[in-house]
């Protein structure tokens, strides 16, 4: 039997606007995704897929027809015709907001790799991973796969190669998950038709993103936590403007700041699942995570920098 694994993630800076080659933030969180994997009998026989992970209630349901598709396109990428049997289990509850279909794709590659003896590198992982997550997200930034399969915090920038950030220490973060299913291909293709009708307006968030991540870059090499978490407040208020927001989504970011964090913002599609609030310290980590469960909402404490 083979095994595989892929991180989750967080998006500290700029989703949606790495779609548009914009550069973004992101690091994989210390939570994973494992797959098993074994060959089944005959070449017409279909996939079996045991799914054993927790989950933010009916999100599994939800993304059963992309899960598929999504091995589906893994297969094919990696000339496999044979039909595999998959457990999927670990650390990483699935979710919108976290990089949960990305940690699953990362997760099956490696394992089919492992099942199959073909040795893949990372980097070819990597790019069975993106052709996974092309299911769930229709045209992918490519971020979330390359946190869940190299894991570390990263500058991204679509088309170019990937570059390390390295803090001097791994730093506390919580993320809350508003129970809300995403649809990430929802909001990305909202974005698009906005954009298109409202472009002077969108240009000039836009360029906003761009001045703001640069900076966001300086001062994470600096560990200048509290500036990092006025331009992830900043961030937020951008991704409000493209309305990929939500209530719960604000609801969460604001309890967040109300109880010590540095700052607060959704994280990855919007619309729904996750915000993330960074947190230094397990002691401002622990306040904030457990007022957002006093909410009733169920809090990720993790660090990023890992």
């Amino acid at each position: 039997m083979g095994t595989g694994y892929g991180y989750g993630k967080v998006i500290l800076f700029n989703e949606h606007f790495v779609v548009y080659g914009i550069p973004a933030i992101a690091s994989a969180i210390d939570k994973k995704t494992i797959a098993e994997v074994k060959k089944c009998n005959g070449k017409d026989a279909k996939d079996i897929i045991h799914d054993e992970r927790e989950e933010t209630p009916g999100y599994k349901k939800e993304k059963a027809e992309q899960q598929r598709e999504s091995i589906k396109r893994i297969k094919n990428a990696m000339g496999i015709d044979e039909c595999i049997e998959i457990w999927l289990h670990g650390s990483l509850r699935a979710a919108s907001g976290v990089g949960a279909s990305a940690a699953s794709c990362a997760a099956i590659a490696r394992a089919i790799s492992d099942e199959f003896g073909m040795h893949f590198s990372n980097e070819e992982i990597n790019n069975f991973a993106y052709e996974g997550e092309k299911a769930y997200h229709g045209n992918p930034s490519g971020i979330d796969n390359t946190c869940a399969t190299f894991g570390g915090l990263v500058w991204y920038e679509k088309g170019k190669k990937m570059e390390r950030i390295v803090l001097k220490k791994p730093v506390e973060i919580v993320m809350g998950d508003t129970g809300k299913v995403a649809n990430t291909k929802k909001a990305v293709e909202g974005v698009r038709e906005r954009r298109e009708a409202y472009k002077d307006k969108y240009d000039g968030i836009f360029n906003e993103a761009r001045h703001l991540v640069n900076e966001a870059k300086e001062q994470l090499i600096k560990m200048d936590l509290k500036k990092v978490g006025e331009l992830m407040n900043k961030n937020h208020e951008l991704l409000q403007a493209i309305e990929v927001s939500s209530p719960e989504l604000d609801f969460l970011v604001n309890i967040a700041l109300k109880n010590g964090a540095y700052g607060a913002k959704l994280t990855g599609g919007g619309l729904g699942g996750y915000m993330v609030a960074l947190t230094p310290g397990v002691e401002l980590q622990e306040k904030v995570a457990k007022a957002i469960e006093k909410e009733g909402f169920y809090a990720l404490r993790t660090k990023i920098g890992i």
